[in-house]
């Protein structure tokens, strides 16, 4: 069964810069393109960001496009969300998951920007 972790959230200003880290553990991220995820308070959980499997074609959502970039280390089996001039929007819980989001959600890490 697999198990995703996410870190690396905290308290920063508007912005300023954070790097996600989402470490899976029970099962290989190889073979699968992965995402980010985020859910802000009241809202709901939308994409954020993918990369796919075997390259760094990535695809982003319109709000953070060019700030935020997606990569991944398979051999660590960890895929990474670094996050620039951040904005108090971007406030929220940021998950990781398959793109398709066929995995178990991990409990997220907290990303509150303030102004």
């Amino acid at each position: 069964q697999v198990q995703l972790v996410e870190s690396g959230g905290g308290l920063v200003q508007a912005g300023g810069s954070l790097r996600l880290s989402c470490a899976a553990s029970g099962r290989t991220m190889s073979g699968y393109d992965m995402g980010w995820y985020r859910q802000a308070p009241g809202k709901e959980r939308e994409f954020v960001a993918s990369i796919r499997w075997g390259s760094r074609i990535s695809d982003y959502a319109d709000s953070v496009k060019g700030r935020f970039t997606i990569s991944r280390d398979n051999a660590k089996n960890t895929v990474y969300l670094h996050m620039n001039s951040l904005k108090t929007e971007d406030t929220a819980i940021y998950y990781c998951n398959t793109r398709a989001a066929t995995w178990a959600w991990g409990q997220g890490t907290q990303v509150t920007v303030s102004s």
